[in-house]
């Protein structure tokens, strides 16, 4: 009769130990609870835990990237304000800084000549060549007036090294006036008629070019005579034609070639000596100058 109470209690026992380790197996539940309680509060509405809440919550990984995502395009918004406001800033900068802009959008210098600076001291001598001593005591009036008065420079002639020399003085606002009155003292030395020398200091866009015949080709004796009469043409008839379509003047001084002229004006004039120089006939020439004279009479 002893085994079968001992056999009662062991039942007993283990089922009091199942009952005691329930709870423990109940126990989890609680924080579902608690996990409900924060879903009321956050959305202010109790939402009972279904089935797509459990899978959104299973991913926490993919919300949280599209958090961070959208993280990075507000900052990439920040920075771009940034860019905008501090370029805006530069340039209310660019404006206030005392710089004027035009419309294209290149600044606006004032002239030198009114800032009321004076100007250094400079001096330049102009050699005169042998052959042009003459046209220069004939034409030293028309010289020296342009020179005083325009460019407010001082000026003599000296004979004993036979050159002309000019320099600045006190009533001198332009500092490019020595150079602009060396280029006019020179242009009138190789060659060029007064008239068409003054147009140097009063347009800045002309300038003089010299070379020679042998620059373009080697040419010697009669060959030489032949490219240069070529150039001049009948009584100056190709020369007076060449200036007269491109604008330009020309003055041949043995084999030495000047051209006074703008800078396209010249491209032309260099161009078509250049071709009567190699050999072209003057009749193909004539030509080509009917075109580039329509050619600049639509542009101008």
């Amino acid at each position: 009769m002893v085994a079968p109470t001992a056999k009662l209690k062991t039942e007993t026992s283990q089922e009091l130990s199942s009952s005691v380790a329930t709870p423990s197996i109940i126990a989890p539940s609680k924080p579902d609870q608690n996990d409900d309680e924060v879903l009321i509060e956050a959305g202010s509405v109790p939402v009972k835990p279904t089935q797509k809440d459990d899978e959104e919550s299973e991913k926490p990984s993919q919300n949280g990237d599209d958090n961070d995502e959208d993280d990075i395009m507000i900052s990439a918004d920040d920075t771009n304000i940034n860019t905008t406001t501090s370029s805006s800033s530069t340039s209310i900068n660019n404006t206030t800084s005392g710089v004027t802009l035009d419309q294209d959008g290149r600044p606006k210098f004032s002239s030198v000549e009114n800032s009321g600076e004076r100007v250094k001291f400079d001096q330049r001598n102009v050699r005169v060549p042998p052959h042009r001593l003459t046209p220069l005591k004939e034409t030293w009036v028309k010289i020296y007036e342009p020179l005083v008065n325009h460019l407010k420079l001082q000026v003599r002639m000296d004979l004993r090294k036979k050159e002309v020399q000019i320099r600045t003085c006190k009533k001198t606002t332009d500092p490019g006036a020595v150079q602009k009155g060396e280029d006019f003292l020179r242009a009138f030395m190789i060659g060029f008629d007064i008239d068409d020398a003054v147009a140097l200091l009063r347009l800045n866009d002309l300038y003089t070019e010299t070379f020679e015949v042998k620059d373009v080709k080697t040419l010697t004796g009669d060959h030489l005579s032949r490219a240069i009469g070529r150039i001049a043409g009948k009584d100056g008839k190709t020369k007076y034609a060449i200036e007269n379509a491109t604008r330009t003047r020309i003055v041949l001084a043995n084999s030495k070639i000047h051209i006074l002229g703008g800078f396209e004006n010249v491209k032309i004039a260099r161009e078509t000596v250049v071709s009567l120089i190699l050999g072209a006939p003057p009749g193909k020439i004539y030509g080509n100058l009917r075109i580039i004279s329509s050619r600049l009479k639509e542009r101008y």
